[in-house]
């Protein structure tokens, strides 16, 4: 989780200013968090009280309500009822990431990642998008290699994993669909050597950066075994206390 939000943040300043370089200021002064860290410490902060995750949503965008929200997603929050809107979107995986460390099966994490993803995206590519996210981080985290995680997302989701970032990166553009996104913030986390790496091969693609960042680093926390303290400090210090607060239970206990 807190590998998801590092992403964000790191990405943020290239979201509208796209570079195609792993060579650039990890923490720029213009650094911040978006709707990508909002609504995945929502997601945290509901698994982590047993809460409604929509009512939890709704209640963190009039807390931030300036964090970049997309229009379709805006207009969910303020409609009474709120139905699915069978968004496609990759806000379905950047803000899944919590999901991945919470459940003890595959088997569960699919179906949680399922349950809490369409109550917006229940369009089948937007669903696939966040149990694929959740079920790379899922395998991460319980000791699967590079290559099991590639095979089983492959096999499983049906993403063309097999293009490298040399490839994709000279053509590559903003996309917010999770087929747009999803597959290319994998392919990153794959290519990568270690958390920061993973980081600055995704935001290399250009794109929607901060959510490619946010996609990629929620798997790279589970593979690589955590976030480097130099990156958590300064991603704690650019969190506020409520979100940093719940950043830290969440972390000490699934991610310890």
């Amino acid at each position: 989780m807190l590998g998801a939000i590092a992403g964000d943040i790191i990405g943020s300043v290239y979201e509208w200013h796209n570079i195609k370089t792993t060579e650039f200021e990890l923490f720029s002064p213009a650094c911040r968090f978006t709707d990508d860290t909002v609504l995945t410490v929502a997601l945290a902060d509901s698994i982590l009280s047993g809460a409604n995750y929509a009512d939890k949503m709704k209640a963190y965008f009039h807390r931030y309500p300036n964090a970049g929200y997309g229009g379709r997603f805006a207009d969910w929050v303020l409609s009474h009822p709120s139905f699915p809107y069978n968004s496609w979107g990759n806000g379905a995986a950047m803000r899944i990431s919590p999901v991945g460390y919470a459940y003890d099966t595959l088997e569960e994490t699919l179906s949680k990642a399922e349950f809490f993803t369409e109550v917006t995206h229940n369009h089948p590519e937007g669903i696939k998008g966040g149990c694929a996210t959740a079920a790379a981080i899922f395998l991460a985290r319980t000791g699967c290699s590079k290559a099991e995680i590639k095979a089983t997302i492959s096999a499983t989701f049906g993403y063309d994993l097999t293009r490298i970032l040399d490839e994709i990166r000279p053509g590559y553009h903003f996309d917010v669909s999770c087929q747009g996104t999803v597959p290319q913030a994998i392919t990153a986390f794959l290519e990568s050597e270690n958390f920061e790496d993973a980081i600055r091969k995704a935001i290399s693609l250009g794109g929607d950066s901060d959510t490619l960042a946010c996609i990629t680093g929620g798997i790279a926390q589970a593979f690589y075994g955590g976030v480097p303290e130099s990156i958590a400090d300064k991603v704690y210090a650019i969190l506020d206390e409520p979100m940093g607060k719940v950043t830290r239970q969440f972390m000490e206990k699934y991610c310890a």
